[in-house]
Order: structure tokens, then sequence, then C-alpha cells
């Protein structure tokens, strides 16, 4: 159940990448910006998006085999667009879509996912109309056209 969020790139966001050495900076860094719970991360239409240290793997890493969904391996590819999440979550040029529930097989008002950048995405799931759990980020560029055909979400 996610939502989706296709947004175009204008104004003050930096979408800058991250370089550190290795996958443990990785993971502290994403607990450090994402984790603290003193530092909410509220989306630019007011929903406050909460995020949890075990959504890192799911993140961060990627499938040896999409069929089997394993994410056995880092993907410095998506760590390098970790602080890209705050600044895609909250770029208020969004335009909201419906995610595609993948046990349902259809697409739910519950997700959302937000795109920038023509193909990096960001994707929560609804828990209430104010709050919403993070389950993750990447770059869409093989699913693009799917996640761009996908119904409007409405508020």
């Amino acid at each position: 159940m996610f939502l989706l969020l296709i947004f175009k790139v204008v104004g003050k966001m930096s979408y800058e990448l991250l370089h550190l050495a290795t996958e443990d900076e990785y993971r502290a860094k994403y607990i450090e910006v994402y984790c603290n719970f003193s530092k909410l991360i509220v989306t630019f239409d007011g929903i406050t998006v909460k995020f949890f240290p075990d959504r890192f793997e799911h993140a961060f890493f990627e499938s040896r085999n999409w069929k089997l969904s394993d994410k056995s391996i880092f993907s410095s590819v998506r760590a390098e667009r970790m602080l890209w999440i705050k600044d895609t979550l909250t770029d208020q040029t969004a335009i909201l879509y419906q995610g595609w529930d993948k046990i349902e097989k259809k697409y739910k008002n519950r997700n959302r996912v937000a795109v920038v950048k023509d193909d990096y995405v960001v994707v929560i799931w609804m828990q209430s109309k104010t709050t919403a759990k993070f389950i993750t980020a990447y770059k869409a560029d093989n699913s693009i056209g799917k996640i761009q055909a996908s119904p409007a979400w409405i508020p």
C-alpha cells in the first residue's frame, strides 16, 4: 500500500549526492538524519513521516534476483541519494499518485510514492491522514513509465 508522488524539481531543493566510505557509515547517517523522532520530517502537505532503522536494508539494498526480492546487495546508487528522501517529501511541486498494492493487485490510496529528477522514487505508507511510514527510496529507471501511469492520489 503505497501512494505515488511525481515531483518536478524547482526552488531550493539541493538533491546532492552523499559520498561515504562504508555501508556502516551510510547506516549511521540514515539513523542520524531520519530515525531521530526529535527531528520530524513533514511532507509539503502536512504528513509526518516516521522512519525506522529496519527500513535501511529495504531502502538501500537491491535484490540479486528481483523475483526473489532478497535485498542482498548494498546499493551505493541508492545510498548516495539518501538525502534526497527529505527533499522529495518536502517538495511542494508534487503531483500525487496512488501506489500499487502487490498483495491485493490493485492501486491503493493509502500508498504514496514521490518521484523527482525524472526517476527517483520515495515510497511511504499512509497510517492516517496525518502520519505515514517510510517504506523505501530508489531510482526507478526501469519502472518509471508504470509509476507515471498510476491513478491520481486523493487526499
